[in-house]
C-alpha cells in the first residue's frame, strides 16, 4: 500500500509557476536531456516544500528504447527528477546561487508504483527531513493524473 500523499496533487494547478525553467537552471547543472523540471508548481522554504512538473514529451531521450513499442520512463529519470528538486530546495534555502554542487548521496526505501509514458504529466513532491549546510535528507513522491507512481528517500550531499 503506497504511503499518504504529502501534498495532494488534485489539489495543484498544473499552469502555476513558482520557479521557472530559467531560474532553475541558474541552480542546477543539468542541461539537456537530464533537465527533469520543466517548472516548479510550489515552493515553501518555510517548509522545506517543492513540487515541480515535466511533460514527458513523445521525443524523450528514453522514449525509442525503454521499451520499444511500450515506452515508459526509466526509474531511474524518476529518482533524478526528485533530486534535481532537492537540488533547488537546498540552494534557494541556503542562497548559494548554485555555487556549490549538491549531488547525490544516496536514495533509500523507493518504490516505483506504476509507469510515466510519453504525454504524462509526472509531479513530483518533495519534502525536507533533513537539512544541514553540507548534507540534506528529503522523501519524494511522483504522481501521474493523482496516482502515486513513485516514492523514495533521497540524500543530497555538498561535493
Amino acid at each position: 500500500m503506497a504511503s499518504q500523499p504529502i501534498v495532494d496533487p488534485a489539489t495543484l494547478p498544473t499552469d502555476r509557476v513558482a520557479v521557472s525553467k530559467e531560474e532553475i537552471l541558474a541552480l542546477n547543472p543539468q542541461r539537456e536531456e537530464f533537465e527533469q523540471i520543466d517548472r516548479l508548481l510550489l515552493l515553501d522554504l518555510e517548509e522545506g516544500l517543492a513540487v515541480g512538473i515535466k511533460t514527458q514529451r513523445p521525443d524523450e531521450f528514453w522514449t525509442r528504447g525503454h521499451i520499444p513499442g511500450r515506452p515508459i520512463m526509466p526509474g531511474v529519470l524518476m529518482i533524478e527528477m526528485a533530486a534535481q528538486i532537492s537540488s533547488v530546495i537546498y540552494h534557494l534555502k541556503f542562497e548559494t546561487g548554485g555555487t556549490k554542487f549538491f549531488g547525490f548521496g544516496g536514495v533509500n526505501q523507493v518504490k516505483f508504483r506504476g509507469a510515466v509514458a510519453p504525454g504524462d504529466d509526472l509531479i513530483m513532491v518533495v519534502k525536507t527531513k533533513t537539512l544541514r549546510s553540507r548534507m540534506a535528507i528529503f522523501e519524494a513522491q511522483g504522481f501521474v493524473d493523482g496516482k502515486m507512481v513513485f516514492e523514495g528517500e533521497v540524500t543530497g550531499v555538498v561535493v
